[in-house]
């Protein structure tokens, strides 16, 4: 645990305020992403369903960018709670910049570790985090303790991908995670340049599916087509070539980053007592909401 949380560090350290604004900005691919996986086709959907929510909580805020967007579009008069076992101070300092600190608190703690002094939420949102822990359903348990009663939580984790995909993601692992932040880094960005250069080639295929490979049948855009089914490559032109190849070490860098299929989630939903309300399956992860009943 102790290398991926080293992984985590170095990463907000140096790029502290990676992917903030787009997180942000209305109408972007990021922006659309966490909403969309969510269930709500725009802020105003993610608005109503905010509107009765007193105490919200963030686990694992990372830089503060998802804490902005919950402070953002959340009532005046919710309490917020923001929590990461690295980057609770960088998450404070980035939603001061922007204005957006008023009724938010951060708290550096494990979310493995006793949160009982946090009291209960009605909404807890735990995304891209609990596949970083070496006991995501542990943490995930733990996070529904603080669950008020009829409170919901929201999770997204990685799911299990494409074989080929699964092989290099993990050869590309285990030959850097070991790396120093500027080794790894450097990696990093011949991976992000490559993704780049498919991406400029506008290339559009029509492939047939391929069931041994994992490959479904569909149109797919030359680099979409790689990082689907063989390799992370990620490039979006809305981020600078330095913010895509910190995501590309996100992915690759750290040791602990589990997969997991459909049933194993429902499993932890069943067996913490919620029921499943939103569920959203794609080619990378797994986003459900269940409410406490």
């Amino acid at each position: 645990m102790g290398d991926t949380i080293k992984s985590f560090r170095n990463k907000w350290e140096q790029n502290k305020t990676l992917a903030f604004e787009e997180t942000l900005r209305e109408g972007s691919d990021l922006f659309s992403w966490i909403l969309g996986r969510n269930g709500f086709s725009s802020a105003e959907e993610m608005r109503t369903y905010l509107k009765n929510k007193r105490r919200i909580l963030d686990a694992g805020c990372g830089n503060g960018r998802v804490t902005a967007l919950l402070r953002r579009y959340a009532p005046k008069e919710t309490e917020i709670v923001a929590v990461d076992i690295v980057s609770a101070e960088i998450a404070r300092e980035n939603l001061q910049a922007y204005g957006l600190s008023e009724g938010v608190h951060f708290f550096e703690k494990d979310i493995l570790g006793d949160l009982s002094d946090l009291d209960k939420f009605d909404f807890i949102y735990c995304q891209e985090v609990l596949h970083h822990t070496p006991d995501p359903e542990k943490a995930f348990l733990n996070l529904r303790t603080l669950l008020s009663s009829a409170g919901e939580m929201a999770i997204y984790v990685y799911k299990v991908k494409a074989p080929v995909r699964e092989f290099v993601d993990d050869y590309v692992r285990g030959k850097i995670s070991d790396l120093g932040y500027s080794e790894a880094i450097r990696v990093c960005e011949q991976i992000t340049a490559f993704g780049k250069v498919l991406s400029e080639y506008g290339i559009t295929l029509k492939a047939p599916g391929v069931d041994v490979l994992g490959i479904e049948e569909g149109t797919y855009d030359l680099q979409r087509f790689i990082y689907h089914f063989f390799m992370k490559c990620f490039w979006n032109p809305d981020l600078t070539f330095q913010e895509n190849a910190a995501i590309n070490y996100d992915w690759y860098h750290p040791k602990i980053a589990s997969r997991h299929s459909v049933e194993e989630v429902r499993g932890w939903f069943e067996r913490a007592g919620l029921k499943i309300v939103h569920e959203h399956v794609d080619l990378y992860g797994i986003t459900m909401r269940g409410r406490a009943v």
